[in-house]
């Protein structure tokens, strides 16, 4: 059945982006954005205009089942059919190929969650899918680098400005399918998050998620922006110069796990100490690469007053090493 849902995706966005060009409601939201034409024009942006069943102009049989398949119609309990996106900026997401197989909306104004996703479908799985790949695919490749981000318009706002190879995880947070397919696609992945708390939070999820998968071949690290910033604003304010220095200050994984880990404890009191232990060994049970590893628990020994061979062996790590540690 993919590709009845393909075809009604593709009628969808195309429906939306007419939408967008006849919406001066919209245009304005864009234009205070500072999201130029062309760039629209790239990401295929458009326009879910505000009444229930908007998509009947696109759709003569507003009845068929597989437009609620596709996420594009929902029903009440009434049983009657509503568009699932309204009065909403319109972002397509893409598949390796191009074709549309799913949404994200940007609420304008009104009640409602500021942004809205596609459901899952048998088209679109958010876990596994990256917003704007398709348009950083050839930066990526070039620079072998790949900038995450958490927003629609953090990607359309840096890609703007220069910065073409940045990604977004659709609002979710970051999945061990997300780390793989990047890590596929290049040897350094930055991840970038608002300064704030939550930003931090988000941070934290990353990097668990990365540990089983990161190898001593690429390099992960975590960018935090000024706490008055995301990317977006970020970028317009200060432009592409100012976000790649920045991005040399990102803080390395190694560096960020022991941020982390030891962020609490005491380490002037043994008992300190032995909480950073427990707190480090799940992450480090996770660790499959052995340089990695034995960087950490060097580091670790230096803060708790154990050999990296005590670490090691206090956190059952023998078989992750895969090489042996001289014991002091």
């Amino acid at each position: 059945m993919p590709q009845p849902l393909i075809d009604h995706l593709a009628r969808a966005a195309t429906f939306y982006r007419d939408q967008l060009l006849s919406s001066p409601h919209a245009i304005a939201y864009l234009k205070s954005r500072g999201v130029r034409g062309d760039t629209a024009a790239r990401f295929r942006l458009g326009y879910a205009p505000a009444g229930f069943q908007a998509l009947r102009a696109a759709f003569p049989d507003y009845g068929d089942p597989a437009l609620q398949t596709a996420g594009l119609v929902a029903m009440n309990d009434a049983g009657r059919r509503y568009d699932r996106f309204r009065d909403r900026v319109m972002f397509p997401i893409l598949d390796d190929a191009g074709d549309v197989i799913g949404f994200g909306g940007r609420v304008l104004e009104g009640d409602g969650p500021k942004y809205l996703n596609s459901p899952e479908t048998p088209v679109f799985q958010k876990g596994r899918v990256l917003f704007g790949l398709t348009q950083a695919a050839d930066a990526i490749a070039a620079t072998s680098t790949v900038f995450v981000v958490e927003g629609y318009l953090d990607v359309v706002s840096l890609a703007q400005h220069g910065v073409q190879n940045a990604v977004a995880t659709l609002g979710t947070a970051t999945t061990g399918q997300h780390v793989e397919r990047l890590l596929s696609l290049a040897r350094q992945v930055v991840f970038c998050f608002d300064g704030d708390d939550a930003g931090r939070r988000a941070a934290a999820r990353a990097l668990e998620v990365c540990l089983p998968h990161v190898t001593d071949a690429v390099s992960i690290s975590f960018l935090f922006l000024p706490r008055e910033h995301d990317p977006d604003s970020f970028v317009r304010a200060k432009g592409a110069d100012a976000f790649h220095d920045l991005a040399t200050e990102a803080a390395s994984l190694e560096g960020f796990f022991l941020a982390n880990a030891m962020q609490g404890s005491s380490l002037e009191h043994a008992e300190g100490r032995a909480r950073l232990v427990a707190l480090a060994k799940p992450g480090l049970q996770q660790i499959v690469a052995p340089a990695l590893l034995r960087r950490l628990l060097d580091a670790l020994a230096l803060h708790t007053r154990f050999t990296a061979a005590e670490l090691a062996e206090l956190c059952d790590l023998q078989n992750n090493l895969r090489c042996s540690i001289d014991r002091q």
